[in-house]
């Protein structure tokens, strides 16, 4: 009678450990896109070649980290505004991978991996099958749109 399951678990987000998983890697993540674009954006003010890759790189870098940390913040919420923040912090990182890349091919990378989180931020916001269909689908056009 005392037993809980994942359903009817007392303050826990819906995907509350994917999201707690996914805000340490973002983090974690945020080290190494940092690292990547210095030395980018080096290489793009030695070569003059006039690129924002290195920038672009810094913001993602900063979009993953500000994504991590309130979707970790907010994992065991089951209100909708914490993944959905974290969602389009991790879309304007896949929007501004795709449109600023330039000759930092990494970038492109960092920026699919973004979609993809915040496709599972979007998703774990949703409560009902009908809003997880749509935001599925939603995804899946974003993530479409992205890459043509």
């Amino acid at each position: 009678m005392g037993q809980y399951t994942d359903h009817d678990e007392p303050n826990k987000g819906k995907w509350a450990l994917a999201r707690m998983i996914i805000g340490i890697l973002s983090m974690v993540l945020f080290l190494l896109i940092s690292l990547q674009s210095c030395a980018a954006g080096a290489s793009n003010m030695m070569s003059n070649s006039g690129e924002l890759s290195g920038t672009a790189g810094l913001l993602t870098a900063i979009c993953f980290f500000v994504g991590g940390l309130v979707g970790l913040l907010t994992r065991n919420s089951q209100k909708k505004g914490g993944p959905i923040a974290s969602c389009i912090f991790y879309w304007f990182a896949f929007f501004l991978s795709r449109m600023l890349s330039g000759s930092f091919a990494d970038l492109r990378i960092w920026g699919v991996l973004a979609c993809i989180f915040g496709a599972v931020y979007l998703l774990s916001a949703m409560k009902t099958k009908k809003e997880t269909i749509i935001a599925a689908v939603i995804s899946a056009v974003y993530f479409i749109i992205g890459m043509a």
